[in-house]
């Protein structure tokens, strides 16, 4: 018995077979429709100023899927209120692959706890596409500084609080709660000093107007390899391949310490999932050739790379924990 006989009987065959006719015609225009992912440019959302270490990894992955694609891809640098006005404008975009957002940890992880009335949900309102790189944080001082070790900045400030100033680039980031964590385990207290962004605060650093600063590797390893700062210590497990001689804070007598910040590119919620497995795969691409590799590297971070579903695994469990470590530093921002 043929299906849906009264639709047949009430159009008749002839028209019925011009129906099927269309609909098969229709069918690869769709699919190549489809296929035409992008057909034109990808802004790809830096929620930080140009300059500074997120900056830096999205630029050279944008470039390279440019070149490697034949793609359009424009960073778009919307700084502000930790990364939050930037992250807000990428999950308010239309799901449609044309709007991405480098995220890391401070906007996506550490803001839901660390703002009361965050404008977006990570967890829901943004699609994990790939991983692209992580990174630990260090605290540097100018080269003629008289501290050497982190022990030596322990020295100075064990009992004169705020007796030196300690710079990092917004309030609740993975480098302001690094700070914390610090100087909680030392039983210290610094003066702090948060940035709009790491140009301004690089520069008050190397001319000696703050004592320390505490970044990710990639925002300062120029600076270090041109003679113009020192890095006391960093918060890795592991020592980083860029920074041999520079020791962890866990070597340091801070056992078990490690905090590092990761970067990752999302979408909107709801973006379709072929376009995601589309951008995931290119993304990988990228992260695979040896220049981008070795670009990341020299500049202190690791290659992650990896499927949207790791992303979001990772994702799922990073909120939580660095939800616990601002509330056990008492940090809260408006």
């Amino acid at each position: 018995m043929p299906a849906f006989p009264s639709l047949s009987r009430a159009v008749g065959a002839p028209l019925c077979a011009a129906l099927m006719g269309l609909a098969a015609a229709a069918a690869p225009v769709a699919a190549q429709a489809q296929a035409a992912y992008p057909s034109k440019p990808i802004r790809l959302i830096v929620p930080f100023p140009p300059g500074g270490g997120t900056d830096m990894i999205a630029r050279t992955v944008a470039q390279k899927l440019t070149d490697q694609n034949k793609w359009n891809v424009i960073v778009d640098n919307r700084p502000g209120a930790g990364g939050n006005l930037g992250v807000d404008a990428a999950a308010k975009s239309a799901p449609d692959g044309y709007t991405l957002v480098m995220g890391q940890t401070s906007n996506l992880a550490i803001n839901p706890t660390l703002y009361p009335k965050l404008p977006y949900d990570p967890l829901k309102d943004l699609a994990p596409v790939a991983l692209v790189s992580s990174s630990p944080i260090v605290m540097a001082a100018p080269v003629n500084s008289p501290y050497k070790t982190f022990a030596d900045v322990v020295a100075a400030s064990k009992g004169k609080p705020d007796a030196l100033t300690l710079g990092y680039s917004g309030n609740g980031t993975v480098a302001h709660l690094a700070g914390e964590l610090a100087e909680n385990a030392a039983g210290v207290k610094l003066r702090h000093i948060p940035y709009k962004g790491a140009a301004q605060a690089m520069t008050d650093l190397v001319s000696g107007q703050i004592d320390l600063y505490m970044s990710s590797v990639p925002t300062l390893l120029g600076q270090v390899r041109n003679g113009k700062l020192k890095v006391l210590a960093i918060t890795s497990a592991k020592r980083s391949s860029q920074l041999p001689d520079v020791p962890t804070l866990a070597e340091s007598g801070y056992k078990g310490f490690e905090a590092v910040t990761w970067f990752g590119i999302l979408a909107p919620a709801g973006t379709p999932a072929p376009i995601v497995a589309q951008l995931n795969k290119a993304i990988n691409a990228v992260l695979q050739q040896p220049d981008v590799a070795d670009k990341l590297r020299s500049e202190g971070g690791d290659v992650l790379g990896g499927s949207a579903e790791q992303f979001g695994q990772l994702l799922r469990a990073e909120v939580p924990r660095w939800g616990k470590i601002v509330k056990d530093s008492g940090a809260s921002l408006d």
